[in-house]
């Protein structure tokens, strides 16, 4: 491998640092001064929530994308957001992961981090992952490496690749390759995968890092048929393990998903119940589903 391949694994690397927010501290990294910084393994779930905002609001230049919104995620659940373009999706999640800081308002992952003091990559460390709609791959290497490479973020492209791993290491990549259904993919060059192969290897680089809650901006966008039933298959069989949060407009796509709607309108909740409850709200259809 040449200086400069080099050089630009190391600029992709930081991209995916920057755009999926994972990180892996170094001996410098030192815990905020006020508190120690837990673990996702220490999340303090034992009221049954694991994230929480209370009387958030956000304006820019006057506008208010989020308008005293209140929302709690239930330890392991799949929840749906749905709402019309400007209904305040994007903001909540950049809030959630720390992109964006609230102008008032409680956001809580469990109940004793406070998201709204911690950075994004602290929050990423703390169990919170984030996965845009478009994919993030690193798509000249293999889809194995790329599993690699999400679960060795300390370290340079190179070296990572070039580098030993344990079984254990070994175990937990086979193990995530079965789960997103790439097991038979695992040396095939990752930009030469279907679209909806790329989201599912996105995921699985997601799940490296073993979050405890997934946010994710429409995963289906872009799939066939055949990949957003699979896709669904798959987020049904997270659940449980983990708590996933979707961001979708597909109603099919959440039709399948099953479990409660939240329904976004001008930064707020307008309201929540399973699919079949929010279609047949008057207020929703008035401002959603346009009917």
């Amino acid at each position: 491998m040449t200086p400069d391949m080099m050089k630009a694994g190391d600029q992709r690397l930081e991209t995916y640092r920057q755009r999926m927010a994972v990180v892996t501290p170094t001996s410098g990294d030192r815990s905020p001064t006020y508190g120690r910084l837990k673990t996702s393994d220490e999340v303090d779930t034992s009221h049954g929530a694991i994230l929480y905002l209370e009387g958030v609001n956000k304006a820019f230049d006057g506008f208010k994308a989020i308008n005293n919104l209140n929302i709690s995620i239930d330890v392991g659940e799949l929840r749906c957001i749905i709402g019309p373009n400007g209904a305040g999706k994007t903001t909540m999640m950049d809030i959630i992961t720390g992109k964006t800081r609230p102008d008032t308002g409680t956001v809580f992952f469990g109940q004793t981090l406070d998201l709204t003091k911690l950075t994004e990559p602290q929050i990423a460390h703390a169990g919170i992952g984030r996965k845009f709609q478009k994919p993030t791959i690193f798509e000249h290497h293999t889809v194995f490496e790329n599993l690699e490479l999400a679960m060795k973020m300390d370290k340079r492209v190179w070296k990572s690749l070039f580098s030993a791993i344990d079984d254990d290491t070994r175990d937990k990549i086979s193990d995530t390759l079965k789960r997103i259904r790439l097991d038979t993919q695992a040396e095939r060059t990752a930009g030469l995968l279907s679209h909806g192969q790329k989201q599912w290897l996105e995921i699985g680089m997601l799940l490296m890092q073993e979050p405890k809650l997934l946010l994710l901006d429409e995963p289906v966008a872009g799939m066939t048929d055949d990949e957003t039933e699979r896709t669904g298959e798959l987020f049904k069989s997270l659940a449980g393990e983990h708590s996933l949060v979707v961001v979708e407009h597909d109603m099919a796509f959440i039709e399948q998903l099953g479990g409660k709607v939240t329904v976004l309108h001008e930064g707020s909740v307008l309201a929540e119940g399973d699919l079949a409850t929010v279609q047949n709200d008057q207020r929703v259809i008035e401002v959603y589903l346009g009917r």
